[in-house]
């Protein structure tokens, strides 16, 4: 029974290969078995997240490895589970009469099933096959139309790059069993705990810290191999739904989820601060120089997992799983809803936000500083307790100087947007402290950085902040050659992205020649 109870969650991940192996009979259009069959999966789906949940907060801990019940699991699994049925569902009408529709649905269906056994599984061998796996039945969806050139061609970037990130992983699993002698994620934990309590750090510790660390940086599009994100746009929309709510998510959660072993190497922390950092930072600027919705989408998630990672590096890691449940639903809707909005702002209903002179933006950060204090201390938060809160901090005040400087740009607007700040603020803090009870048996809760670690970040929120300002101010800069050659560069996203496209066009000539 007990056992039994440890693979119940498994019956997600098998309902919806049982959609695929029916995709196989019926993959054409209107395929009525594999709709109905997929839309019975990931209810079920759904109805096991919920009762799994309920299991982990009773405190159900199965003798059995293979799945791993604590708070971050569930967690995920409800996350997957619930974007699996949205995509799912919205894909039913979505490619309607498509002589591939089944096909594609049974392709949906096996990317989140492949994500669903990642994080939920409590073995390291799992955890590499369900990785690869992931990333293998997602190609195929990006090749779903194998006529479109630019989708085959960034298909293929991120199929090379995602080796890249299947070979880091390997190997640091390999690094980690011999280091800790299992494959057990629980007892992998509980040894990595023990060391750092003795002092005794096993020599492959630090190098599999890193590989980690990269495999999680490729994974998640960071700089500079996120140039492929930005060109999957000829991919179906629910394909590119997938992709950023759920596929790139794999990184951060692989860092969580192997938190203590990466805290034993603060070299692994600081490559995480320095690359999310940095990730966030240009893909940033680049995000407010595209014309396009979706490539802006595609650049806004290449920062927010970078931000993500930051966060992992500063240890906030129920910090960083917030952040990354809120940024998937909200990536869920904008692509899905994408073209409704361009209709919308083409008819007039959705204004673009508005420049602002430097002195209300300085008005609009003091404001924001009122409300994210005011409202901290009324609630009894301790904002400067940690480093990692601090630096949330800072970023939520950034984001809510954005928000008071629109009000502060219209007539009539200011009382809104005060009003959802202090929401904005309630719901960070409170969220914040849901986060920490729900994972405190699942992660480290309040590690901490070091030194070399936090002067890395200070610059990136420095960064950060000038980038805040440059998004205000922008358009009332003089149009000099130096900002117009600026934003060119930010356009075409600094160009790592021209790169990639000259080490692919040399390999093509030498296999030719070859």
């Amino acid at each position: 029974m007990n056992a039994a109870l440890g693979l119940f969650p498994l019956i997600a991940p098998l309902a919806l290969v049982g959609v695929v192996l029916r995709a196989r009979r019926e993959p054409g259009a209107r395929p009525r078995r594999v709709l109905a069959a997929s839309r019975a999966a990931t209810l079920l789906a759904l109805g096991i997240a919920v009762v799994f949940g309920l299991l982990v907060g009773l405190g159900v801990r199965p003798a059995l490895h293979l799945v791993r019940f604590d708070g971050l699991a569930a967690v995920m699994f409800a996350l997957v589970s619930s974007l699996g049925a949205v995509v799912v569902r919205f894909s039913r009408r979505y490619l309607a009469g498509d002589r591939g529709h089944g096909r594609f649905v049974g392709g949906l269906c096996l990317t989140v099933a492949t994500v669903l056994v990642l994080v939920v599984t409590g073995d390291l061998v799992v955890l590499v096959t369900a990785w690869i796996a992931s990333s293998f039945a997602l190609h195929q969806l990006l090749v779903f139309y194998p006529e479109r050139r630019r989708a085959a061609l960034a298909a293929r970037k991120k199929f090379l790059v995602a080796r890249g990130a299947d070979a880091c992983l390997v190997l640091a699993v390999v690094l980690l069993v011999h280091a800790f002698g299992t494959t057990d994620l629980g007892l992998l934990v509980e040894r990595a705990r023990g060391a750092h309590a003795a002092g005794e750090l096993p020599g492959a510790v630090t190098p599999a810290a890193l590989l980690v660390a990269l495999a999680a940086a490729l994974k998640s599009a960071q700089f500079p191999a996120h140039g492929w994100l930005a060109e999957v746009m000829e991919t179906p929309t629910p394909v590119s739904a997938l992709l950023h709510a759920g596929i790139l998510n794999g990184g951060p959660f692989l860092v969580v989820r192997l938190a203590d072993v990466v805290l034993l190497a603060p070299t692994a922390l600081q490559l995480l601060v320095l690359v999310g950092g940095t990730t966030a930072t240009l893909a940033s600027v680049a995000r407010v120089t595209q014309p396009s919705v979706k490539v802006s989408l595609a650049y806004s998630s290449a920062a927010h997992m970078g931000f993500t990672l930051l966060l992992c590096g500063l240890g906030a890691f129920p910090a960083a799983i917030l952040h990354l449940v809120a940024h998937s639903f909200y990536k869920a809707h904008a692509f899905l809803s994408s073209g409704s909005i361009v209709d919308l702002v083409r008819a007039g209903h959705g204004p673009p936000p508005r420049a602002v002179s430097f002195g209300r933006a300085l008005v609009a950060l003091a404001l924001a500083l009122l409300v994210y204090v005011g409202i901290g201390l009324a609630t009894g938060a301790r904002l400067l307790e940690r480093p990692a809160t601090s630096a949330l901090g800072v970023m939520l005040v950034l984001a809510l100087t954005h928000l008071l400087a629109q009000g502060l740009a219209r007539r009539g607007a200011l009382l809104r947007t005060l009003g959802a700040a202090a929401g904005t603020t309630l719901a960070f803090l409170g969220l914040e402290r849901v986060a920490a009870r729900v994972l405190e048996r699942a992660v480290p809760v309040h590690a901490e950085a070091g030194v070399a670690t936090w002067t890395v970040a200070g610059l990136v929120l420095l960064a950060f902040t000038a980038v805040t300002t440059l998004q205000l101010v922008i358009a009332r800069a003089p149009a000099s050659p130096l900002v117009r050659a600026a934003w060119v560069h930010a356009r075409n996203g600094f160009y790592a992205n021209a790169v990639f496209d000259r080490l692919l066009a040399a390999r093509r000539r030498e296999r030719n020649h070859a």
